[in-house]
């Protein structure tokens, strides 16, 4: 009896170690966010980072090309080039939204592109209204009638990877014509999709890639899953077993977790 209370004591001590190290260090919004975009937490603990990094890196909603054996991602330095046609000019904001990306998660090697330069990253920015026919001339009709009957989106990334999980290239299509929010949100949200974090999670409170949260910027959550997926132990088409065998190790590495995530 002895024994089965202090197994319990340790137990209940380490939940509330646990519990210690929880998403903490809440924080307004960054400068620049959209007017009544949520705080953020800016600590977490290596668990909520792996939990989210496990879910959110493998499957996706919408896959064109090879079926790829894990993880997917870019293997070499990144273009992007925006491509506005809509009848609200958002190209200079979507530039800096790249930029945004590049300047806080350097593994990427990101850019966009010049004159005539090949893009990896393809970001239409397009009205509403013509979302569906711009889905359709790029995919066809019935990929386009599957997904949006499948997640009636207001945006929308599709992701070509080799079966080695290399990203050949990602196009996003982004809507201009529904306020600061909803193109925001969508830019932040879709890039992470056209970077390699290709599925959502409802049941994780702090991602963008939770499709029942508005957030509109780049959160240190969602950097440090990034950051982790662009470190080069994580190569394409890692398994989740293994990856879920060395992550801890890149987490720690990069000083992610508790107070290594800043803002």
């Amino acid at each position: 009896m002895a024994m089965t209370r202090s197994i319990i004591a340790a137990f209940i001590y380490t939940a509330l170690m646990t519990a210690a190290f929880a998403a903490s260090d809440k924080q307004q919004p960054p400068p620049g966010a959209f007017a009544g975009a949520p705080p953020q937490y800016t600590r977490f603990s290596a668990a909520e980072l792996q939990r989210g990094f496990m879910a959110l890196a493998f499957g996706s909603d919408l896959r064109i090309g090879a079926k790829p054996r894990g993880i997917r991602r870019f293997d070499h330095p990144i273009v992007a080039r925006v491509v506005a046609s809509g009848s609200v000019d958002r190209s200079a904001a979507m530039a800096g939204i790249v930029e945004d990306y590049a300047g806080k998660v350097p593994g990427l090697h990101l850019s966009l592109a010049t004159g005539a330069t090949p893009a990896d990253i393809e970001i239409q920015l397009i009205d509403e209204r013509n979302f569906k026919a711009a889905l359709r001339a790029a995919f066809g009709d019935q990929v386009t009638k599957t997904f949006v009957a499948r997640t009636n989106p207001q945006c929308m990334t599709s992701v070509k990877s080799s079966a080695e999980g290399e990203i050949l290239r990602s196009v996003s299509f982004i809507i201009v014509d529904k306020g600061d929010g909803v193109f925001f949100d969508c830019a932040y949200h879709e890039m992470l999709h056209a970077l390699g974090l290709s599925n959502h999670d409802q049941r994780n409170q702090w991602t963008t890639l939770n499709q029942s949260r508005m957030v509109g910027y780049l959160s240190v959550y969602d950097r440090a899953l990034l950051t982790a997926l662009y470190d080069p132990r994580l190569a394409p088409g890692m398994t989740a077993t293994d990856a879920r065998a060395i992550l801890p190790r890149v987490v720690k590495d990069l000083g992610l977790a508790s107070t290594g995530a800043r803002p």
